[in-house]
């Protein structure tokens, strides 16, 4: 098996939290696999729920996902 990097890619973020707007998060209770969230997020694989303090990462194509905040800042700097 070979390993890889993954190249260094600057993508947008924000994070999310209740009664903030963002892009591409719709509010309101959603269950994923019996688990509850506070709202949800239209990725390119389908609905994932979102947490409050969970980071929206907009990808280099457009597309949108949530991240949870400690593998987001393992993750990502600032730019």
């Amino acid at each position: 098996m070979a390993k890889y990097t993954k190249k260094p890619v600057t993508v947008d973020a924000v994070q999310w939290w209740p009664g903030k707007s963002v892009k591409g998060v719709t509010e309101g209770p959603y269950v994923s696999m019996g688990q509850k969230f506070p709202a949800k997020c239209k990725t390119l694989e389908g609905w994932l729920g979102v947490s409050a303090g969970d980071f929206i990462i907009t990808g280099v194509k457009g597309e949108r996902y949530p991240c949870k905040p400690d593998i987001f800042h393992q993750t990502y700097e600032a730019a």
